[in-house]
């Protein structure tokens, strides 16, 4: 061959090289996670980049807790959130390669007492269907069962699906749902003998080699190095003033866990985002899971509506977006993207994989500025992907602080009015035991003339009623976390109750619809 040729050969070769080969880490990662932690993100963050198979970066930034000096190292742990979801279709994923389970077998096959509130969904809702947010209820229906911390195991939570209604047919529209993944969960367990958190220790944790993962929230207590939740608890309102830890009990609770309760650190989610780019093989030729079942925990099952960007986040917005089983897939900058968000009540994750560069990286937040932290996502894809650099810390603070004034501004549309209307039911009427199918009962009592509510199934939900007009009241719960609510009670014409409804009083309150699909009547003795 001649040189000339030789040389040609070689260039064709070297472009035909994924990027990523050359790639390394941004310079100023450095400098555009402090600038990120100066604009609100924090206040600890953890960084984890993998290329290739090899660990390029992996750094803990800010403290564990807000106003101390203990750092955030790689090995700090942090609560995933919804990034669980993935381990859950893993778990399933291995049931499936023993012929234990199928994708599309019918759930109520394996766990027959699984209930919803069609009965032909019943019959005919799949493991695939759990998994890809089609079951027709709405986006977060039954959050009120497990967020905040609830008292409710995971049979109850499956045997109170049948009372909640849907909100679209079977199949038709995504709406994203945590308690599907509670179904999930319980699966695992009714098809491997054992429960939801030892299986995913042993069978994947374990063999990933994430040694200081946890499935049990109980056992954070014995680990020191983990950071503390925080959020922004006013004035004047939720998600706004300075960031503030809370006690960890007061966010999520185990029942959540198949859904987003895995704690984990970057060093140990490096592990397993390996794994995930090797399609299940863990590195000495054994495969978790097989390469069939690796392609279609990635394939879509379910689009995803794009959502309408506009100004500096239109960069962001991709051409298509799909749900597939524990993940999205979506597109940017010409490039798929698989990923996926977790948000607890005190921290935020991204985990993102670029499948075709063999690159993935992991962020973990202890606070839940969901925003911040995307925006060293699209830095780091930017850099990844060769697209020209944009100032994301900036565009995304842009767009938060926008978002804060219109919340605030709807805010004002709350405020009681000038002359409120008397109330038409004395408030001893009011004191009830108040009980919903598919919640639990809401006890209404009367203390020094005042009315109490009390959601008896959730941690921190009671507050006293202050009379707002008419017969309408406003609950500023105990949990701060919660918004306020209006609590209104429905006479009868005999002057007794005959319906209690509750509403968000603030736009960033149930993002579920909950509060509406309650149906709340007295129970009299």
């Amino acid at each position: 061959m001649k040189a000339g040729a030789r040389m040609w050969l070689l260039v064709v070769l070297l472009l035909a090289l994924p990027a990523s080969v050359a790639a390394a880490p941004p310079e100023t990662l450095d400098a555009t996670v402090r600038e990120l932690m100066a604009k609100g993100a924090g206040p600890g963050i953890a960084v984890g980049i993998i290329e290739r198979g090899e660990v390029t970066w992996a750094k803990g930034y800010g403290t564990k807790r807000a106003g101390t000096d203990a750092p955030v190292t790689p090995a700090t742990l942090f609560e995933i959130g919804s990034t669980t979801k993935a381990f859950t279709s893993a778990a399933l994923a291995l049931l499936v390669d023993e012929g234990r389970i199928g994708w599309d077998d019918r759930v109520i096959d394996h766990l027959p007492e699984f209930r919803m509130y069609d009965p032909w969904v019943t019959r005919e809702m799949t493991v695939r269907d759990l998994l890809a947010h089609r079951s027709g209820l709405g986006a977060g229906a039954g959050n009120l069962a497990i967020l905040p911390n609830t008292d409710q195991n995971r049979g109850e939570i499956v045997a109170a699906l049948r009372h909640i209604k849907p909100t679209s047919s079977f199949r038709s529209a995504y709406a994203y749902n945590n308690l599907m993944y509670v179904v999930a969960g319980q699966l695992v367990e009714q098809v491997s003998g054992v429960s939801w958190e030892v299986f995913v220790r042993d069978r994947l944790l374990r063999p990933v080699g994430m040694s200081r993962t946890l499935t049990t929230l109980a056992d954070r207590a014995n680990e020191p190095d983990r950071a503390q939740p925080h959020r922004r608890f006013g004035p004047p309102m939720s998600g706004m003033g300075p960031l503030t830890s809370f006690a960890e009990s007061d966010g999520i609770g185990q029942n959540l866990a198949p859904a987003g309760a895995i704690v984990s650190s970057v060093d140990d989610m490096l592990r397993w985002v390996r794994v995930q780019l090797r399609a299940g093989d863990v590195g000495d030729g054994t495969h978790l899971w097989s390469a069939p079942r690796a392609r279609e925990m990635w394939a879509v099952v379910m689009p995803i509506p794009v959502p309408v960007r506009e100004g500096s986040l239109a960069d962001a917005a991709p051409r298509f977006a799909g749900y597939a089983l524990g993940w999205s897939v979506q597109d940017y900058g010409g490039e798929r993207v698989v990923l996926h968000a977790g948000g607890t009540m005190g921290h935020t994750s991204l985990i993102v994989l670029l499948p075709d560069r063999d690159v993935g990286f992991v962020l973990l937040q202890n606070s839940v500025e969901i925003g911040l932290l995307r925006a060293l996502q699209y830095v780091l894809l930017d850099h990844y992907i060769g697209r020209p650099a944009a100032d994301w810390p900036q565009r995304m603070a842009e767009a938060q602080d926008a978002a804060n004034r219109k919340a605030v501004e709807a805010l004002a549309d709350f405020q009681p009015p000038a002359r409120p209307a008397p109330a038409t039911l004395p408030v001893v009427r009011l004191a009830a035991d108040y009980v919903d199918p598919w919640y639990g009962k809401v006890a209404v009592t009367i203390v020094s003339g005042q009315p109490q509510i009390n959601m008896t199934r959730t941690r921190g939900m009671r507050a006293a009623l202050a009379h707002y007009s008419g017969d309408t009241y406003v609950a500023r719960w105990d949990n701060r976390m919660i918004e306020p609510s209006y609590v209104s009670f429905v006479p009868t014409r005999d002057g007794r109750v005959a319906q209690m409804t509750l509403r968000a009083a603030s736009p960033l309150g149930d993002f579920s619809g909950d509060y509406e699909s309650l149906d709340l009547r007295p129970v009299h003795p």
